[in-house]
């Protein structure tokens, strides 16, 4: 073996000139790489601008011979003078009312007595269809009321035997429909919930009917169906306040206490 392979002295060179000499080979490529290609690639980068720029100039122009600026002008003026024309339609449906609004606010003023809602039998049959599709949108109110109408603590009364329920139709869309509000006595018990009942307007007249209809007729109540001709008659409530115990009819039939205009 030769003993100048084991010399640290040598192997510290070589692995020094190794390093030198690949720097040096870097920097030659660093150099020579562009003097190679980089004209090239300047004078296709430069006609490509050209041709940008020369498309744009086409482009602006048969824009101009189409339209001229005074024509564009005359059709913004136009179309201006159109919307500025155009008058508010009238609200067709409640749900229609911008939140806010001057009718809005005429709604909420509005506290007059609803219309009468003449109610049906006690003992009128209950369609299985509307019963099925009342459970349906009865899972809107489960949360809160609970799967067998019980209630659930701290947030909403029982359904299952309310006089509230089974009593005056009319208390049962209006609240549908406005939402409720304050302190309420169930079954000789007072419920007041910081969180009031939302309005389902959203619904149609049937999905209504029907969800009313359900817990009229559910774990063990007993009362009259529900009508989507009943809910329509009432349509004029969607926009008003939320409703409290005052405002509505007492299960007894007595005028409510809060509706000094009620008959």
């Amino acid at each position: 073996m030769d003993p100048a392979r084991d010399n640290p002295l040598v192997r510290f060179s070589s692995f020094w000139l190794g390093a030198l000499i690949f720097v040096l080979f870097g920097l030659a490529c660093l150099v020579i790489v562009p003097l190679l290609g980089g004209k090239e690639e300047d004078a296709m980068d430069a006609a490509t601008s050209e041709r940008r720029i020369e498309n744009l100039r086409e482009m602006q122009a048969a824009q101009d011979a189409v339209l001229t600026r005074d024509q564009v002008s005359a059709h913004f003026r136009a179309a201006g003078e159109g919307l500025l024309a155009v008058q508010p339609a009238p609200m067709k449906v409640p749900t229609q009312v911008v939140p806010g609004s001057p009718t809005a606010e005429k709604l909420a003023a509005d506290t007059g007595p609803p219309p009468d809602v003449e109610e049906l039998a006690a003992d009128a049959p209950v369609d299985p269809a509307v019963m099925e599709l009342g459970k349906a949108q009865y899972i809107l109110c489960m949360a809160c009321h609970g799967a067998d109408g019980n209630g659930v603590a701290n947030i909403a009364p029982p359904l299952a035997g309310s006089e509230w329920v089974t009593g005056p139709v009319q208390n049962l869309i209006r609240i549908q429909l406005r939402g409720l509000t304050g302190p309420i006595t169930v079954k000789g018990k007072e419920y007041n919930l910081p969180a009031p009942m939302v309005a389902q307007a959203f619904q149609t007249d049937e999905q209504v009917a029907a969800v009313l209809t359900y817990i009229r007729n559910s774990w063990g109540n007993k009362a009259s169906p529900v009508t989507p001709e009943m809910v329509k008659a009432l349509r004029g409530e969607v926009g008003k306040p939320p409703l409290t115990a005052a405002d509505l009819i007492p299960p007894t039939g007595d005028k409510p206490a809060g509706d000094q205009s009620a008959p």
